[in-house]
């Protein structure tokens, strides 16, 4: 279809009786206005003599707006039957005036502008449409559009668009990152259509204007990548997971191949290197690429790479910025050819690349490793733009990076804290027979400070004692080592449950007190502190906050034990209570950390009917039933530390312990010690009986000297052998030294020599001296 010239018709007077659709474009008036009128009205100045003599030449006519446009016009005269004119028509010469300063603009735009009918044929192009398409406009010219160009989405969805305004004569934006037949890459295009409509309002045409937004494309591309990249870079505190987040990101919008590698202290606990020179030796943590196995890869995930000094990941390391790599570059070729070198396989994967960028990882100062990504079939090389954006997505990672480095590191050091105070090895003893799991937690919040501990006590009894301070971490970890040490201690008192919590319960407030920063709760515990004795087969205990344990009875029987749950330490000022249960032998006692039942959320009454219904499973071992309880109590991702302790009762019958009640009048401490070394005998232990009577003459005699009726012995013969005086006094004795003439005071260090240990506890109605005598283990 070629372009209408400019054509009108007159009668032989030289009044208009014809105009066409050239002319209205030509003059900007309409057949209307000009039909009817003398031609003579449209001119601007009269036409040269030579103009009219010939019927041609060059005229100035005026234009609507009352610009003046010089055209070269012909004028056809018509004839009528005797030969004479009739009239003429005067048709426009091509390439005979000069364009209008509308359509000078038109064609020169920097922008694409492309002008359709409403069925969607090309109707006009501008210099710069055919320079992007790459053709002549004559060859697009009555052309649908379909035919120009690739049946691809972003096609059809600019035809539907141009289809759209044609139909409805409303304006459109459409908005698309494609190529073009004359580009040799993608581009973004903003374009904007509006329809062309007629004097009557009628949408003749649809016009448009494309405008090339490839930077503003790419801005935003860049803006919504450091988006992504705060909400998805650092999801974890893992060093490794996070380097993957990383490489993840870049592929494929941003690199065809990217890879992360950190320095080797990164990944242990050595302190970081205070210079980087030379040759640098790293470690390949992620990578990948558009490719399935990343086969373009000359260094395996795990694997110890040595960086030459002038490649670019060495170079980004020594200056602390990202350095850029292009193809002809002869650094950047040799680094090319040593990574065919090192992995050939990889090479057909490798050609074609042209660009890389490698951007350190540094936070707080502190360069962690580097990071490189690499295009190969992305045309476009990497700028100055990318840079910064590689060194802000960098930057972001790295501090994910020394995070989750900071993290691993305090949790090591947390879990190798509770580790040592922790007891490794549980004591012997024959009151109960123990086991126990501790599993640290894996969450974000650190390790907490659960712990439990088995302590042994005078008189064949035990403590256990399992406990919860607030909070995760070191801090958590090192409150727990002094509550643990604070437990021990008041145990090596044999103060009773409830008055040991009290105890303890002002510890936590004092060491509140002392941290200005913190609030009491934020140093607050809980606690639950139990007392064993085989020989009453007595459990007497005392919570400060603490779930209650359960005890499984031999005939199978599991429930909690009915217990008054005290403030949590640290709150102050509110008193504890003791609860005393009488168990039978070959009963399960367990203690635990609210770890165990997982989510705080978590119905609580349901869990522990699962904690019973699991402690009742048969199993051959305490072992073997504590695995059997994580299992079936603890949930797939436990968010808290679980301190989980079993403990099955034993008893000493009467066989084993002996109890005669003195009369408090020293002529019958020799009765006393009579009687105790029958018993030794009774019990075939008579090679102890010399170090037994000396004990049993001093303590009696001590207890009648100073002491207060009732007064009563107690041998038990257990892993030791156990000498026990009890008297109605509640002044506890205490060593002294003795001058050289003293007739008296050695009783107490005569005891402390000859014996394991020896010790004192306060009673109900007084106190109790006792002395242990090691003996050759019986079972």
């Amino acid at each position: 279809m070629e372009q209408v010239s400019a054509a009108a018709t007159t009668d032989a007077q030289g009044i208009v009786t014809g105009w066409s659709e050239g002319a209205r474009r030509l003059t900007g008036r309409t057949a209307e206005e000009v039909v009817g009128r003398a031609a003579r009205d449209l001119l601007a100045e009269d036409p040269p003599d030579r103009a009219v003599a010939e019927l041609a030449g060059t005229v100035v006519l005026r234009h609507r707006d009352g610009t003046h446009i010089p055209v070269a016009l012909r004028a056809h005269p018509v004839l009528g039957a005797d030969g004479a004119p009739n009239g003429y028509v005067i048709t426009e010469q091509p390439g005979g005036r000069e364009p209008t300063l509308a359509e000078q603009a038109f064609q020169q735009a920097s922008v694409s502008m492309s002008v359709f009918d409403t069925r969607q044929h090309y109707l006009r192009l501008n210099e710069t449409a055919c320079r992007v398409m790459g053709v002549a406009e004559e060859v697009l010219l009555g052309r649908p559009f379909p035919e120009s160009v690739e049946d691809a989405e972003h096609s059809r969805g600019f035809h539907s668009n141009l289809r759209q305004v044609a139909e409805t004569g409303r304006p459109a934006r459409y908005e698309s990152y494609t190529g073009a037949p004359a580009l040799n890459r993608e581009h973004a295009w903003t374009t904007e259509m509006w329809p062309v409509r007629d004097a009557a309002g009628r949408v003749t045409g649809v016009a448009l204007a494309a405008l090339d937004s490839t930077e503003q494309y790419w801005a935003r591309q860049r803006l919504a990548l450091l988006n992504e990249a705060a909400a998805g870079i650092g999801t974890t505190l893992d060093v490794v997971r996070t380097a993957e987040e990383l490489v993840e990101l870049l592929v494929p919008r941003y690199a065809d191949f990217a890879s992360v590698d950190l320095l080797e202290w990164v990944l242990g606990a050595d302190e970081p290197q205070t210079a980087l020179s030379g040759e640098v030796v790293l470690r390949r943590v992620a990578h990948g690429s558009g490719t399935e196995g990343t086969p373009e890869a000359a260094v395996h995930l795990g694997e110890a790479e040595v960086y030459p000094g002038y490649s670019p990941p060495a170079r980004a390391l020594r200056e602390g910025r990202a350095v850029l790599g292009q193809a002809g570059e002869p650094d950047f070729m040799r680094w090319v050819d040593e990574r065919n070198a090192r992995a050939p396989k990889g090479r057909s994967h490798r050609r074609g690349v042209h660009s890389m960028l490698a951007v350190p990882l540094r936070a707080r100062g502190t360069t962690l490793g580097v990071a490189v990504a690499v295009r190969i079939a992305h045309p476009d090389d990497y700028g100055d733009d990318d840079a910064v954006l590689a060194e802000e997505l960098a930057s972001r990672a790295a501090v994910c990076v020394d995070n989750a480095r900071r993290f691993a590191r305090e949790r090591t050091t947390a879990l190798a804290l509770q580790h040592s105070l922790l007891p490794r090895g549980l004591p012997g003893q024959a009151a109960v027979e123990v086991a126990h799991r501790y599993l640290p937690s894996g969450s974000l919040a650190g390790i907490g400070g659960d712990w439990f501990d088995v302590i042994p006590l005078s008189g064949s009894r035990v403590a256990l004692v399992v406990g919860d301070v607030v909070g995760h971490g070191i801090p958590s970890s090192a409150t727990m080592g002094r509550l643990c040490t604070a437990v021990r201690t008041l145990a090596d008192v044999d103060l009773p449950p409830d008055e040991l919590l009290t105890h303890l319960d002002d510890l936590v407030t004092h060491l509140a007190s002392d941290d200005r920063d913190s609030e009491p709760a934020e140093l607050g515990a809980t606690c639950l502190y139990a007392v064993y004795d085989p020989v009453s087969r007595c459990l007497a205990l005392a919570s400060a906050g603490h779930p209650p344990p359960a005890v499984v009875l031999p005939d199978g029987t599991a429930s909690l034990v009915p217990l008054a749950a005290g403030p949590p330490l640290g709150v102050g000022g509110l008193p504890f209570e003791a609860t005393e249960l009488e168990l039978p032998e070959g009963a399960v006692v367990a203690l635990y950390t609210d770890g165990l039942f997982g989510d705080r959320d978590r119905d609580v009454d349901h869990a522990t009917d699962e904690l019973c219904h699991a402690l009742t499973a048969r199993t051959d071992t305490l072992d073997s039933l504590c695995d059997t309880v994580l299992k079936a109590v603890l949930p797939d991702e436990p968010s808290d530390d679980v301190a989980l302790l079993l403990a099955r009762t034993r008893s000493l019958g009467a066989d084993r312990v002996a109890t005669w009640d003195v009369v408090p009048d020293p002529v019958h401490v020799a009765d006393t010690r009579q009687a105790a070394t029958e018993q030794l005998t009774a019990w075939g232990l008579d090679e102890a009986a010399f170090v037994t009577e000396l004990v049993v003459s001093e303590l009696v005699t001590n207890a009648i000297r100073y002491g207060e009726s009732p007064i009563q012995l107690r041998l038990i013969r257990d892993r030791t052998l156990i000498c026990e005086v009890s008297d109605g006094s509640s002044t506890s004795p205490h060593l002294r030294r003795a001058h050289a003439f003293d007739e008296g005071g050695r009783g107490l260090l005569l005891v402390a020599q000859l014996t394991q240990r020896w010790g004192s506890r306060q009673t109900g109605s007084g106190k109790t001296i006792w002395a242990e005598q090691s003996l050759t283990p019986e079972f």
